[in-house]
């Protein structure tokens, strides 16, 4: 008897910043069975949590249909946000513990709205530890990054 066909979907995503602020990249992959997709993008003047942020955004806008999805992302702030302080912020009406405004509340947003669509694992994964796939997305998000610093769009 053969294996049922795995219905999941893969995302690995990270973001990446020359500077802080600065231009930044974005990049992820997306797994689906035997399929894979690769994007990657960029900004000139952002910082690493909005490109973190932007990359499972992106990924998850290219979905067309509801999945269950299993995100792995070395941003312990995109992962605990969207899973943990998330509740708190949207409680307090984006504004956090001690009553400040959430810092990139416009994409926690995108992607709490775009979350909802789907069944979502939230896996954080150490960045520069040799996981072949973060890895590859830390590559993706830095051509996103090249890109922009040499004027390509």
């Amino acid at each position: 008897m053969s294996a049922a066909p795995d219905k999941r979907v893969r995302i690995f995503a990270d973001g990446a910043c020359k500077g802080n602020p600065g231009p930044g990249g974005w990049g992820a992959i997306l797994r689906f069975g035997d399929s894979e997709k690769e994007i990657f993008g960029g900004e000139p003047a952002t910082t690493n949590n909005r490109m973190e942020l932007r990359a499972v955004i992106e990924a998850l806008t290219l979905l067309t249909r509801r999945y269950a999805i299993e995100v792995y992302t070395d941003s312990a702030y995109v992962q605990k946000g969207i899973s943990e302080w998330i509740h708190g912020w949207k409680r307090n009406g984006w504004r956090t513990a001690d009553k400040k405004p959430v810092k990139n509340d416009d994409l926690w947003r995108v992607l709490d709205q775009l979350a909802s669509q789907h069944q979502i694992e939230w896996h954080w994964v150490k960045g520069h530890a040799g996981h072949p796939e973060n890895e590859r997305a830390d590559a993706l998000a830095n051509l996103g990054v090249a890109q922009i610093m040499s004027g390509a769009r």
